[in-house]
């Protein structure tokens, strides 16, 4: 089971229009299967997406009129009350108030100084996703921000990350490596008009880990999905970013063979 230290991303959900839509797509894409939902009046509905039955990612449906359909990135933290205060303090906002999540964990959500907004989790019996970085599940989280000097200033004071480069040759000048104590946990890029036009907002980004990009590309086409980049090779992988056929931007990386 992974093992997630405060400020280690943790967790990522769906907020979808149509979660059975949204259930079938990914099962299709991802090979996932959709737990059933509990009962509305504990649960609201909530499903876990998993991978030979272990969770990878969370299915929900929208909770109030105007909720985007996207995928969040949940930070694991010691303290939620604590991390609100740091948020504030750093210029960013309260979205959802630090709220019990029945005796699982304490969630918040919160926005930065741009508006990319990022969900925070406090451990209880649930501490994250119970497979990473493997084929089918979650292996990179990072913010698109069109002010990345912002996000330099806030990330570190709210999480206690480092900006680094990453480590391998071309990768872009504008990119940040989030660092937590010495290693790698996320990243930030740059955003540009060039690539995304200008109502698209501030944003944290999902990537999951495949087997096959250009499989996995061909299949999200058939599916209905909305290509949006790639396939593109860089040193540590191949690259396909997609819109899923509700609305919500992921990207999927082919690792690299190791040597």
């Amino acid at each position: 089971m992974p093992e997630y230290a405060p400020g280690t991303p943790s967790w990522v959900e769906l907020s979808s229009p149509d979660t059975d839509a949204s259930a079938a797509f990914y099962a299709a894409l991802m090979g996932w299967s959709a737990t059933d939902p509990g009962p509305a009046e504990e649960t609201g509905g909530y499903r876990m997406f998993q991978q030979d039955g272990l969770s990878v990612g969370g299915l929900m449906g929208h909770m109030q009129e105007g909720q985007p359909t996207a995928w969040a990135t949940y930070v694991s933290v010691a303290d939620a009350n604590e991390t609100a205060g740091k948020v504030k303090a750093a210029g960013g906002s309260v979205v959802v108030e630090p709220m019990d999540v029945m005796d699982i964990g304490r969630m918040a959500f919160f926005a930065d100084p741009t508006g990319a907004v990022f969900g925070v989790w406090q451990p209880k019996a649930f501490t994250g996703a119970e497979l990473v970085n493997e084929p089918g599940s979650l292996c990179w989280n990072e913010v698109l921000t069109r002010d990345a000097e912002a996000g330099k200033a806030f990330y570190p004071a709210v999480f206690g990350w480092a900006a680094g480069r990453p480590s391998f040759a071309g990768a872009p000048e504008s990119y940040t490596v989030w660092e937590l104590a010495g290693r790698p946990v996320g990243g930030m890029m740059q955003m540009t008009d060039e690539y995304f036009p200008p109502e698209v907002p501030p944003h944290w980004e999902v990537c999951f880990a495949v087997a096959d990009c250009d499989a996995t590309l061909a299949r999200a086409r058939e599916l209905g999905a909305t290509v949006t980049s790639g396939p593109m090779d860089m040193p540590i992988g191949r690259f396909a970013g997609f819109i899923d056929p509700q609305g919500a931007s992921f990207t999927v990386m082919q690792a690299a063979p190791s040597d």
